[in-house]
């Protein structure tokens, strides 16, 4: 490139695509791209293309801005112009990648690779070309490739880390979900034979030594491992190392050398002074290492030889307990360890030894947050220690004089309440709990009075288990009056500590259980949730929350909030492929398959497909429905479909995937798009394909199949409009498979509408074919006949009123909501599986009059009930939140008023509740006042 035209480019990109070309510089206010002046970049680049139509470089420039301005099809044809050039540049290589990134041109076929494969064909003796493929096909996660792309770096540049690149390929293609079984094994052993080849041994790098020990143990070969490991340098790696000395440790046991092991770690527990528990359990196994199998469980041999050994490891333990003191807790633990598998093997001879150890824990422990937990696997007890147990924790509950008496009281109710049978659960004997805790909690608050704000109160626990008594007896009465009550508790709680994330937590809940979800959302916004936070905790708000969106009436709060906690997977899409890479380039080769699992597991987020549907069914009430809409959330649907099979089927979460398979077919039904057609027009990445997709049943019967299982997670309304949705698809599919457009007429179409748009045609379809097909495309066969609809689609709407009448009743305005929502979204399923015999054209063509006349009546029917239900719920609105209905609020609060808890304080939360409901049901009112009139034709 002239130093001239250098001077003219440069001002476009700056350092926003990382581009670098010696003795250029400008001033940050001229660089367009970096200062996120596309359109100036458009412009500059449009200049130098008129006097420099070749340049490759200012092509990619122009192509980033366009992409950048959501200008896709144009950035696509100067894309395909650059590939075609096959550049060597880094420049253009460079500022390329970002283009195809931002045009998620990944998968089948990877543009990226592909541009960076030509390169280093044209220049193989290019080291840094070399290993910006090798990057780039890790970043596509082409393992093969990868592994393929390092052995010639390695043979042709005699660089060891270049070999290692290889055999972590090899094994990451191993592990790969498209893999097949039988090629497993293969490629572990590949991997061996290269990294055996090294020229230098793994040991002088702790990763390298780490992935050799992990080849060794896929494959089994044990013994070769184990010289690896009795070396001098071995075990020199092994102390310094977690990662290396967790992997040894299996080793060991996979050989057979348990006890070898608990020897070890005797001696690391004494002599290191190590109080990892990892060591513990290694002792603890080596004890009971004599009953390997069935048959040595009953034998007497092997019984008195673990005898001996429990007395020995019993005597270890307690030394190291009495030497530790309070200071460490991990051979007190140890001790009830040892004693629970002592009891599960038959071999102890102290049925009171376990409460005995128990009660010395607690005595050592009680005073920290963390005696609950600990000792929660022991408590499953015979009825005579529970009894002892039991009389020892009640004389710890006393007055609380100082915080640390206040956790022993707090960890003395938790452990009490953990062992309660439903006996001792009745609503007397809850009550009475509940009361108690929370008068404790208000006595222990005088304790904390003292502490920061920033800081939780000594007492909290308290509450939130008052507030979960509470929540319990709503479950054994079905009595609204304890959520009230909870409600107030907790809002109180949070007064006092309001960084407690677990009164946020629970209240989420139950201000949807209260039908109060802007108090939901509040509390869930206030926690700041971030980054992968979104995918573990969204559910408490997201999950059903189209129940609550008034999306219909232009409010998009949920839906908003579905788009912002779906960042996460974005970003984990565009950051941890980098991540990867820079573990490459640092060798830390013990965390790439690490990055690989967190990729793969946010990927195939089963809250994120949640997040997805939910904000579908809130978007359908906002957004017109058209076409385009149909079309585009069709192919997202089938993205999930395809990539969830086996995940939503092991998580048993049937509501997703039947509420799935409902969408997909409706939206298939009115749409023209088939496989043949996406696959032309679809721009972007596509799922990675299981290895055993050729095994699968097509798509459509996939979408009909159903078991009784998957209506037992619904609700009963739920049920219903599952049933209302399946038999209008089987209804109306003849219909549409006779009317839909051939492929060939539909992309022709779609290659016409992007010539008008961009100037340029569609490459690889014939526009022929709309020659003549301005009308509907004739058919030889006859179309099928009209049939009247099934009872199931013309009663549902009957039937839905009829519900709604009945649990209206109801205080909380909850299931009405669920109704009121499942009833507009039956009636938006409707018209779009309609939306094809909307033209009166399609309808003469193909003979269907007496098939749309038949959709009138459906369609009145809904509207009519609809409507009806619309004014309901506003008038319900407006008697949710009167001075009559917070006083009942009040009154039913009378347990935590009683307590303690401030009447103003209970009133203010009554009217914050009783807005909040004012809002939900009037907006989903409207809304489906406004849904009724927008398609009421």
């Amino acid at each position: 490139m002239s130093s001239a035209l250098d001077r003219q480019v440069r001002p476009i990109y700056g350092n926003s695509a990382r581009l670098t070309i010696p003795n250029a510089y400008s001033p940050a206010s001229t660089d367009a791209l970096d200062m996120g002046s596309n359109k100036s970049a458009i412009v500059a680049c449009t200049k130098l293309l008129k006097k420099n139509p070749k340049n490759a470089l200012i092509k990619a420039l122009k192509a980033l801005a366009l992409v950048r301005s959501q200008k896709v099809e144009e950035s696509l044809v100067l894309c395909d112009e650059v590939l075609e050039l096959k550049p060597t540049d880094d420049a253009v290589l460079s500022a390329m990648m970002h283009v195809l990134r931002g045009l998620g041109r990944r998968w089948p076929d990877n543009d990226t690779v592909l541009m960076f494969e030509e390169a280093y064909k044209q220049q193989p003796t290019n080291e840094e070309l070399g290993a910006q493929t090798f990057f780039a096909n890790v970043r596509a996660g082409r393992w093969k490739s990868a592994q393929q792309i390092a052995t010639k770096m390695f043979k042709q540049f005699q660089e060891d880390r270049y070999l290692y690149w290889s055999v972590i390929s090899a094994v990451l293609q191993a592990n790969d979900s498209t893999t097949p079984p039988s090629m497993k094994t293969i490629l572990y052993k590949l991997a061996h034979r290269l990294i055996t080849s090294s020229p230098t041994p793994s040991y002088q790098n702790t990763d390298r030594f780490h992935l050799h020990l992990s080849i060794l143990k896929e494959l089994e070969l044990y013994d070769d491992a184990h010289k690896l490991l009795d070396s001098e340098i071995g075990k020199a790696v092994c102390s310094t190392s977690l990662s290396c000395n967790e992997i040894r440790r299996d080793i060991w046991r996979s050989r057979g050398m348990v006890k070898d092991e608990g020897e070890l770690a005797t001696h690391r527990i004494l002599h290191l002074k190590d109080r990892n528990w990892l060591e513990f359990l290694s002792v603890l196994d080596a004890t009971f290492s004599y009953f390997t199998s069935s048959e040595a469980e009953g034998s007497s041999t092997s019984k008195s030889g673990c005898l001996e050994h429990v007395k020995k490891t019993q005597e270890l333990f307690t030394q190291i307990a009495q030497d530790d003191g309070p200071k460490d807790r991990s051979a007190a633990l140890a001790l009830l360890e040892l004693e629970k598998r002592a009891r599960t093997h038959g071999v102890s001879q102290d049925s009171t030894r376990l409460v005995g150890l128990m009660q010395q824990y607690f005595a050592q422990v009680g005073d920290k947050p963390c005696c609950f937990e600990d000792l929660k696997p022991y408590l499953a007890l015979t009825e005579d220690q529970l009894s002892k147990w039991t009389s020892y924790l009640q004389t710890q509950i006393t007055t609380s004089t100082d915080p640390k008496k206040l956790q022993r009281l707090i960890n003395a109710h938790k452990l009490l309440r953990h062992n309660l049978n439903h006996l001792e659960t009745t609503v007397e004997a809850e009550t009475a709990r509940a009361t108690l805790y929370i008068g404790q909690y208000l006595e222990g608050l005088e304790l904390g009075l003292d502490l920061p704000p920033t800081e939780l109160q000594y007492a909290d626990d308290l509450a939130l288990m008052a507030g979960n008594v509470l929540v319990n007896l709503w479950k054994l009465t079905s009595d609204e009056q304890y959520l009230l009550n909870a409600v107030a508790l907790l809002e109180f709680a949070l007064t006092r500590s309001k960084q407690s994330f677990q009164v946020r937590l629970i209240l989420i809940r139950l201000h949807r259980l209260l039908g109060a979800p802007a108090l939901a959302l509040e509390h869930y916004r206030a926690m700041g949730v971030k980054q992968v936070q979104n995918d573990t905790l969204s559910h408490l708000l997201l999950s059903r929350a189209s129940t609550f969106s008034l999306a219909s009436t232009g409010d998009l709060t949920l839906a908003s909030e579905c788009l912002e906690s779906t960042q996460i997977y974005l970003s984990n899409s565009q950051e941890t492929a980098d991540f990867v890479v820079r573990a490459f380039t640092g060798e830390k080769y013990s965390q790439i398959p690490e990055f690989i699992i967190f990729e793969e597991h946010l990927d195939n987020s089963l809250q994120r497909d949640i997040v997805k549907m939910e904000h579908l069914r809130m978007r359908l009430t906002h957004e017109q429905i058209t076409s385009d809409l149909i079309d585009m959330e069709l192919i997202e649907m089938k993205f999930i479909f395809d990539r969830g099979v086996s995940r939503i089927a092991e998580s048993k979460h049937v509501w997703l995937w039947t509420l799935l398979k409902v969408y997909i077919r409706a939206f298939q039904q009115g749409s023209d798009l088939d496989d043949t057609v996406e696959e032309k027009l679809l721009i972007g990445d596509r799922p990675k394909p299981a290895y055993d997709i050729q095994g699968r049943l097509p798509l459509r019967q996939r979408l009909t199949q159903s078991t009784t299982e998957e209506l037992a997670e619904l609700t009963e309304d739920e049920s219903l409009f599952v049933n209302f949705a399946r038999a209008l698809a089987d209804w109306l599919e003849p219909y549409h498979d006779y009317a839909r457009p051939p492929p060939s007429v539909v992309l022709a179409e779609a290659a016409k509408q992007t010539e008008l748009k961009t100037g340029y045609p569609l490459k690889g379809v014939d526009l022929e074919v709309l020659n003549g097909a301005s009308s509907p495309h004739k058919k030889d066969e006859e179309p099928p006949a009209v049939i009247d609809p099934p009872k199931v689609v013309t009663e549902f709407f009957k039937i839905l009123n009829t519900r709604f009448a009945e649990i209206q009743k109801n205080s909380s305005p909850v299931e009405a909501l669920h109704i009121a929502t499942l009833g507009q979204e039956a009636l938006l399923l409707f018209t779009i599986e309609t939306m094809r015999f909307k033209s009166a054209a399609v309808v003469k063509a193909n003979k269907f009059g007496a098939l749309v006349t038949s959709f009138k009546s459906i369609r009145s029917d809904a509207i009519t009930i609809l409507r009806n239900i619309s004014g309901k719920l506003i008038k319900e609105s407006e008697l949710s939140a009167t001075q009559e209905n917070r006083k009942a609020f009040v009154d039913a609060c009378a347990l935590v008023i009683n307590a303690g808890i401030d009447h103003d304080f209970t009133l203010g939360v009554a009217k914050r509740i009783t807005d909040a409901r004012k809002k939900v049901t009037e907006g989903v009112g409207k809304g489906l006042g406004r849904v009724c009139s927008s398609y009421a034709h």
